[in-house]
């Protein structure tokens, strides 16, 4: 049985509330870190555990939380990243308005690390409904003596305060976010400096994803030596995936990082295989930024050896003939799907969230949607498969934060593993124009 670190109780009538979460070990892990133990000693455990951010970026978290600036006199601050707008991705929406105590759990810990005494979670605003859940947790942990003025008697003091974002995805990218927290529009920041050296209001901070900060509770409870020995390699612990898409099972699901995306996809415990009657054609594994992959790629690494759920096994072959891990947004596609239609349609959504701050993000994501939208439409050329990847050449690597390569790399993998697709679009244009019209050529289906 694989061991579950987030969702355990996640299931428990009740566990939404401070009493039942207690009952079943709650807020022991905060007890034990701010009376037994030392802050620096709560990070070395983090650091121990080999823990990932669980946000997308896969960055150590004990390590960033290393490079935290300790200037005499200056504040310091814990922000929690709950904005989660990657498309494909829900776990940590899920896991907020589950068991919301776990999270607030993992704020205390991880603030009292940083010396962080007034910490925030910032939630993207269309999740209403969970900002009111996560506010009522922190009224009955407060009102439990968990937060507010000197916990537990220690001399500790921690206000934690939920701020609803504004629904811009541009806000999950770490600067936006402390620029939106700040009030001001969410665009992100030249580094250096880092958020880490001046974050918000131009105090140290450290931003961590929903996710990542709920794994303190266990890491602090069972030491982070045991959090590492969960996992393979660098890749440790558990993993929440959201799993959508063509499947029987869509959920989120949490994995120990390690099982192979074979097991993941079809067994009964997981996604329960491609809905049935129907064939793997594609898979995104990591949310909509990652590389998309044929199905013979990502179920097996280009040498031959069995995909894992993993950072380094996903990422196997570089972007040729690998992809990442990213989110966790696992999107299934069958051979009903067209390529092209869905990467029109990712393309779509970059160039309306791009903040416009970079010319060739704000320029090149409106040109890869209109290209897109005329190859989709029958009035496409050959020469616009070569002019996509150029533009997104042009974009990657280009721009102030990491939505210009978020928007390049799904149209540069589409175009790399399914040119045959784009160009029968081409080719077959009033074919291809009809709803529901897909590819029927080549294609290697699992």
């Amino acid at each position: 049985m694989a061991i579950k670190i987030l969702t355990e109780h996640i299931n428990t009538p009740g566990i939404e509330t401070f009493d039942v979460y207690r009952q079943k070990g709650g807020y022991t892990a905060v007890e034990k870190a701010i009376k037994t133990m030392t802050p620096e000693e709560v990070v070395e455990e983090a650091k121990k555990s080999g823990v990932r951010g669980r946000g997308g970026a896969g960055f150590p978290m004990g390590m960033k939380w290393g490079f935290l600036a300790k200037p005499e006199g200056v504040p310091r601050y814990l922000v929690c990243n709950a904005d989660e707008s990657e498309p494909g991705t829900f776990k940590d929406h899920h896991l907020m308005k589950t068991i919301p105590h776990l999270l607030i759990e993992g704020m205390i810990i991880s603030s009292f690390a940083l010396g962080a005494n007034k910490s925030f979670i910032y939630v993207r605003g269309e999740l209403m409904y969970v900002i009111r859940i996560l506010e009522q947790a922190i009224e009955e942990a407060k009102a439990k003596g968990f937060l507010g003025k000197n916990i537990l008697g220690t001399g500790y003091d921690l206000e934690l305060i939920v701020q609803p974002g504004g629904g811009a995805y541009i806000c999950g990218e770490e600067t936006a976010l402390l620029e939106s927290l700040e009030g001001k529009r969410g665009n992100p920041r030249n580094k250096p400096p880092f958020p880490a050296v001046k974050g918000l209001y131009q105090s140290p901070t450290v931003v961590n994803n929903v996710e990542s900060i709920s794994n303190m509770p266990w890491i602090i409870n069972n030491g982070g030596d045991a959090y590492a020995a969960i996992g393979v390699g660098r890749s440790t612990g558990t993993k929440l995936i959201s799993a959508s898409g063509h499947i029987n099972k869509p959920g989120v699901y949490e994995i120990e990082l390690g099982v192979s995306v074979e097991e993941f996809l079809n067994s009964d415990e997981y996604c329960g295989g491609v809905r049935k009657g129907h064939h793997l054609k594609a898979l995104v594994a990591g949310g909509s930024s990652v590389p998309i992959l044929p199905a013979h790629l990502i179920m097996k690494t280009a040498n031959g050896e069995d995909r894992l759920m993993s950072y380094e096994s996903l990422s196997d072959g570089g972007f040729a003939t690998g992809t990442m891990l990213g989110s966790g947004g696992f999107i299934v596609f069958d051979e009903t799907a067209c390529i092209v239609r869905n990467t029109w349609n990712f393309s779509r959504f970059y160039h309306h969230e791009s903040c416009g701050q970079c010319s060739p993000c704000r320029e090149g994501t409106g040109w890869m949607e209109k290209v897109l939208h005329r190859i989709e439409h029958g009035h496409g050329s050959m020469h616009d498969i070569d002019l996509l990847v150029d533009i997104s050449k042009k974009i990657e690597g280009n721009t102030i934060c990491p939505l210009g390569d978020a928007a390049a790399w799904p149209v540069a993998s589409a175009i790399r593993h399914f040119r045959d697709e784009f160009m029968w679009h081409i080719t077959n244009p009033h074919e291809a124009s009809q709803p529901g019209a897909v590819y029927q050529g080549e294609m290697a289906l699992v």
